[in-house]
Parts: C-alpha cells; structure tokens; sequence
C-alpha cells in the first residue's frame, strides 16, 4: 500500500507537469497557425493505451510513462518522422514560419512550467502558509559533524554564518549552499574562521554522508519513515523510535549514523535503541550503498521550522522569488555535477529513485511544493542546449536568427537522432542505477 501512494504521488505529479508543458507548446503553436497531429501524455512507442482524434490532432496517452509530446507538422522532433519534410514547405508547418515564431514555440513548454511553480507556490503559501527549517534556529546550539565533516575541516559547536559571503536563512539551502560553493564562514569559539572546501572534500561527503554530513546539536535519531521491505523494517526498526547510539558509541550525531552505515557496507551494525522507554539493541544488515533504509530526522526538527503566513497578494512576489531561488540551485547543482572531480554526477536519480523517496502518506501540502519544485527542474532540464530537448531546437533557431542560415533537413536529423541517443542512453544509465538499489535493497 505504502508504494502504491508513492507511485500514485508520482504518477499524477507527472501527468501534470507533462500536459502542461506540452500545452505550452500546443497552444503557442496554435497561436501561429501551425498544425497539431498530436498531443500525447507519455511516450506511445509501438502502441497506445488511449487515443482519439479531435479536429486535425489525436490526443492520446502511451503506455511509456517518460515524458511526452506535441508531435507539430513540418517538424523532426521525438517521432524521428522524416517523411513529410520530403514535401514542399506548407503555410500550417512549423518550418514554414519565421523563426521568432518557432523560437517562441520551443520555449512555450519552458515558460509553462515556470510559471505553473509560480502559482502552485503562490497558492501553496496563501493556503498553508510557507514551511521551512530555520537556519538561525537549528544552529542556536552550534551544529554537530560525523567524522566526514571533521576530516574536511568543520567542528562540533561551528556556526555557518555565510557560503561564499551569502548567508541562507532555511537550514536546508544552506547544506546545499555549503556543498555547492567553495568557501565557508564560520563561528568558531566565538570567532570567524574562514573554511575553504576543495573538489575533493565534496566528493568525500557526496559519496559517505551527503546532505546528511550536518545536524543540530542533538544526542539521538528518531525515525520518521521505515522503507518497506529494508533492512531496518527486517531487523524491526520502527516509525518513533530513538536511536541514542551505534556500534557503541552514545550521544549519536545525526551524521553519525550515515557515517557508521557507509563504514559498514554490506556487513552489519548495532543501533541502541529506545522504544517507549525501553532500551533495545537492534542488529540491522547494511547494503552495498551504506544505507539501512530510514529516514531520519532530529529529535526536535518541529522545533526548528518556522511558518511564514501570507495572504493571496503578498504570497505572489514571494512565490516568485522562490521560483527563482530554485532555477538558481538548478543552475549551481548542474554546474556542480559537470565538475567530475566532485562525483556529483554519481547523485544524479530518475524518477525510480524520485518515487522511492516519496512519503508514504498523502500530504497534500508536501505533493504540491514538490510538484512546483518539480516544475522547475523539468524546465531547468528542458532548456538546456542538447539536441532532443527544447532547448537543443532553441539554440539552432537562435543560431539561425543571428547567421541567418538555417540548418538542413537532414542535419537535424542527424542532430535529432544524435541527440536522442545520448538522451536514452543516459536514461538508461540512471534508470538502471535506480533499479540496482532498489533491488539491493
């Protein structure tokens, strides 16, 4: 049941954000003149599950859950359909338009979506008001590190006050902050004291602690979730309980314990654990990756968030402002990945390993944020210059606009094809990434 609501949570998170983004590029088109032969939610490579012709276009859903398309005519894109660029040009082609007009259609998906974050966010804070984990808050007591975060430099009791001169006022941007930039201000005994973090420190915590390599100052671990089928739900770790110690050492960090796992790859360890008052020692095996199958929060996390209330109007500009803040991240995190020294590429999921992070209750307030956050990165991804995506025909239209020649029919066949080789042959990778751990675990 509980994989049933996290695969239902992506699945409709999906529908969403692919109808929409294509709608944005069905209704530019429309705006244009240029004909629409399909509209399909999901890939309907072979077959269809649904489809019906309305007008000139089949609206239709396939049974490939990876994305979806706008199939316009005049246009080689996903369908590799070459056989009607044959033909002269006709005034409803997409060819046949200016390329302002076609570059305006490229982007419509984009636009969309950034926009739909907009007004999920702005919905979302009008609602439920804007919930986040309180940076000043969770380091009132300085903050704690596992032995990963003290062989890069921290120090149990540090402050961060800045990542490269910019202090981040939610707790969880700031760890993003801190790995994605190069310099750390921090409080140390009551004094500045300037950390510098190589490549080479992000690849250790990447590869042993991750997001995970900073906490408050707590001395326990209570769970939050138990993944089905784990091995934490094998050796009867529960939802509540309290983990205080690990292979014997007590007043457990938070990272101490992802540290303790990682150590421990494919063996076993011993958590201490309190359960309703009453100690236990649960042996729990450790897969390949280092993981158990938790997730853990501090003891006190609620009291570390803070919810900033907004009525319809003045939630807007702040709606705004994080959608923004998050194309920013996208930008930093990709830039971060490009860089192979930091092995921030092996973090890179799909959306298997998306789905076995989803709650396994439905919150509302939770799918929607994460929907608008979702929003973003498929624009974020769209927009980049690779051949396949919207980006990829954005950057030869652009290229046409200034040189004036347009690029053959033919070479943007080789360049589509191209393109959607090394599309699905990252795909492939990721996917098989994904699957590998779920199955190990």
């Amino acid at each position: 049941m509980d994989t049933l609501i996290q695969v239902a949570q992506l699945v409709l998170m999906l529908s969403i954000l692919v109808i929409l983004h294509e709608f944005g590029h069905y209704i530019t088109a429309k705006m244009f003149k240029v004909r629409v032969e399909k509209f399909y939610l999901f890939m309907d490579a072979g077959f269809s599950l649904l489809k019906k012709k309305i007008g000139e276009t089949e609206w239709g859903i396939g049974w490939l859950p990876l994305g979806g398309y706008v199939k316009l005519s005049g246009m080689i894109d996903e369908s590799m359909d070459t056989e009607a660029m044959k033909s002269e040009p006709q005034p409803w082609e997409f060819r046949s338009k200016p390329a302002w007009q076609r570059l305006v259609i490229m982007m419509g998906g984009i636009i969309v979506n950034i926009l739909l974050a907009w007004v999920i966010f702005t919905a979302v804070y009008s609602t439920y008001g804007k919930r986040y984990v309180s940076t000043e808050v969770t380091q009132q007591n300085g903050l704690a590190f596992g032995e990963t975060g003290k062989k890069v430099g921290f120090k149990d009791g540090d402050k961060i006050l800045e990542a490269d001169g910019k202090y981040q006022p939610r707790f969880d941007r700031m760890v993003l902050d801190v790995l994605l930039g190069d310099e750390v201000l921090l409080q140390r005994d009551g004094k500045p004291f300037t950390l510098k973090l190589t490549d080479a420190d992000k690849k250790l915590i990447l590869e042993t602690e991750g997001r995970n390599f900073m906490h408050p100052m707590v001395s326990s671990v209570t769970l939050d979730s138990v993944v089905p089928n784990s091995n934490a739900q094998k050796a009867g770790l529960k939802i509540g309980d309290q983990i205080v110690g690990v292979n014997g050492k007590e007043h457990l960090f938070f990272g101490q314990l992802n540290e303790q796992a990682y150590k421990n790859r494919n063996k076993q360890i011993v958590l201490n654990v309190v359960r309703n008052g009453q100690k236990l020692a649960i042996t729990s095996a450790v897969d390949s990756l280092g993981s158990i199958g938790i997730v853990q929060e501090p003891t006190v996390e609620k009291d570390y968030i803070i919810r900033e209330n907004y009525n319809f109007f003045s939630a807007i500009p702040v709606a705004m402002r994080e959608s923004y803040d998050l194309i920013v991240y996208n930008i930093k995190q990709f830039k971060l990945i490009l860089r192979p020294s930091t092995g921030a590429y092996k973090q890179v999921t799909s959306v298997v390993g998306i789905a076995s992070k989803l709650p396994t209750t439905w919150n509302w307030e939770f799918f929607w944020n994460f929907t608008a956050l979702f929003s973003i990165g498929l624009a974020f991804m769209n927009i980049l210059p690779i051949p396949g995506l919207d980006g990829g025909h954005a950057i030869f239209t652009i290229a046409e606009m200034i040189t004036g020649k347009k690029l053959s029919d033919k070479a943007a066949g080789v360049v589509q094809t191209v393109g959607m080789v090394i599309l699905l042959s990252l795909m492939a990778l990721v996917f098989g990434k994904d699957i590998y751990q779920l199955i190990v675990n």
